[in-house]
This record gives C-alpha cells, sequence and structure tokens, in this order.
C-alpha cells in the first residue's frame, strides 16, 4: 500500500492503536493476575474495563472517517506485553513484583499516549474534528490511568519494593535510593513519571 497522504497514514496508525489495544484487553487480566496488592489489582481491572471502553471508540473513529475498523499488528505492543511477561515470570518478592507490573503498564501507558496524541493530532490537521474528539478522550483517559499508577508505585508499592531487598550482592556499598534522580528528560525515574 502507497501512503501518500496524512489521511491514509491515520488510518494505518488507527489499525496499528486497534491491534495494540485488542492485544492489551489480553494483556491486563494477566497482570492483574500476579499483582498482589489489591489496589493494583484494582486498578488494573478497572483499566481493563476502560480498554473495552477505547476499543469501541476506536471503531466509532473508523466509523467516522468512513473506514472499516481492521487491526494490523502493533509489534511494539507485542514486546511491550512480552516485556512485561517477562517481569511476572521473575521470582520476586510481592512488592517487587508490583513495582515490575506498574513500570511494565506504565511503558504500555506512555506508548499508548504517544500514539494517540499524534493520531488525534493528525486527526485535526485532517479536518476530521468528531474523530479527533474521541481520540482526545481516549487520550485523557490513558494519561489518567498513568497518573494512577505513579500514585500507587509513590505512595507505597516502591517503598515496600524497597524495604523487601536484600544485602547487596559481594559487598557492594549500597547508593541512597532517598529522592529520586533524574533522566535526561528532567523527569523521576523513581518507577512512576511524574506529570
Amino acid at each position: 500500500m502507497k501512503i501518500d497522504s496524512l489521511n491514509t497514514l491515520l488510518g494505518e496508525e488507527l489499525k496499528d492503536i486497534y491491534s495494540a489495544e485488542k492485544q492489551l484487553l489480553k494483556a491486563l487480566p494477566k497482570m492483574a493476575k500476579n499483582a498482589s496488592s489489591d489496589e493494583l489489582r484494582t486498578a488494573l481491572e478497572e483499566h481493563l474495563e476502560v480498554t473495552r471502553g477505547q476499543v469501541q471508540r476506536l471503531e466509532e473513529v473508523f466509523q467516522s472517517l468512513g473506514k472499516p475498523a481492521k487491526a494490523k499488528t502493533c509489534k511494539a505492543m507485542q514486546g511491550l506485553i512480552e516485556e512485561a511477561t517477562d517481569v511476572m515470570e521473575e521470582d520476586a518478592e510481592d512488592a517487587v513484583m508490583d513495582a515490575g507490573i506498574i513500570a511494565a503498564a506504565q511503558k504500555v501507558e506512555h506508548y499508548e499516549m504517544a500514539s494517540y496524541g499524534t493520531v488525534r493530532t493528525w486527526a485535526r490537521l485532517c479536518g476530521e474534528d468528531e474523530a479527533a474528539q474521541l481520540l482526545q478522550e481516549t487520550l485523557d483517559e490513558e494519561g489518567e490511568a498513568d497518573k494512577r499508577l505513579t500514585e500507587l508505585a509513590e505512595s507505597f508499592v516502591n517503598p515496600e519494593a524497597e524495604a523487601s531487598g536484600g544485602e547487596q550482592a559481594s559487598g557492594a556499598s549500597s547508593k541512597s535510593s532517598k529522592g529520586s534522580s533524574k533522566s535526561i528528560f528532567g523527569k523521576s525515574s523513581a518507577g512512576g513519571v511524574r506529570r
């Protein structure tokens, strides 16, 4: 297929996002099952319901654009889900596992926010105002999910994970984990991204 316009590119990216959301519908129950914290499990289960609504909303976007709702395999989401699966297969203390699940879930949220922000902007540029509004609704939901994960990480999951840690291997001195280090983007890298 030749991508000869922004409108065509928009349609192709929507197929990718549609695939990503459908993959996530299968992954979220597994993540929730592996969470030991009731709060994290609840957050993941609630986001599963939100994701079902996002799939329906994407179908409305396709309809508003006069295109069939078709998925094109999202390789990025496949990779993110593989990483999450790898984390969940580790032998880890409950709080450490929860911290890993939050990290994996936030990678997914950030990928989705980047994707939805892009297609929302393209829809606006193409004069597809209805589609742009629907995509903005989903973008807002993804931002809220990310915020909630950050709150869980910072309020108790990460501190509990840190407290459950054993001695450093080979007597190496441990650096203080108090305070958060900054990444090159100026965001907290303490396992929950500040917004």
